[in-house]
């Protein structure tokens, strides 16, 4: 079920209908002014994430044959939030990185710390202050520079420029 809706979500998020769903996100007066209609790009988006929450709703039910208050619980809440924005909000990847950190953390770091979700804050603090768009944002923007020096060191030199001709000479 994870292949699948994550598959259909690459598929939509690389859909020119994806494209118009960013560009309302970053520029609604301007897609606006373009011909999109702005209100109902929101509401398709606003209807499908949705439906994707209710798809995991059902499938956490179905796993655990229960569901309890404690699901609900503003800490639960705080731990998916935590994980979107360790990983990285705009990304694709980026909730999948978060959610593997944090349950690394939760199960691994708790048989030997008694107070991991200190840990776990520390960690949160470090990604806020030194990856502020998260894990994977910032492995993409380390890997960015590395592939400029590689191509800079392919290309030839560029020739210097000679000066501009005088103003009278034109």
């Amino acid at each position: 079920m994870f292949l699948a809706v994550w598959s259909a979500i690459a598929v939509w998020v690389r859909s020119p209908f994806g494209a118009s769903i960013r560009g309302t996100k970053d520029q609604p007066r301007r897609m606006s002014a373009l011909g999109f209609n702005v209100w109902l790009i929101r509401w398709i988006t606003f209807v499908a994430s949705g439906f994707l929450g209710a798809v995991a709703g059902l499938m956490y039910v179905y796993y655990h044959q229960f569901i309890s208050p404690h699901s609900l619980s503003l800490a639960n809440s705080a731990e998916m939030l935590l994980m979107v924005i360790a990983g990285g909000a705009g990304t694709l990847s980026g909730p999948v990185v978060g959610a593997a950190l944090v349950v690394l953390l939760k199960n691994v770091a708790s048989a030997y710390i008694d107070r991991w979700i200190m840990l776990l804050g520390f960690v949160f603090i470090f990604i806020v202050m030194f990856v502020p768009g998260g894990i994977v944002a910032g492995v993409a923007r380390l890997r960015r520079p590395t592939l400029t020096k590689r191509q800079a060191a392919v290309l030839p030199a560029a020739a210097p420029l000679s000066p501009a001709p005088p103003r009278e000479a034109l």
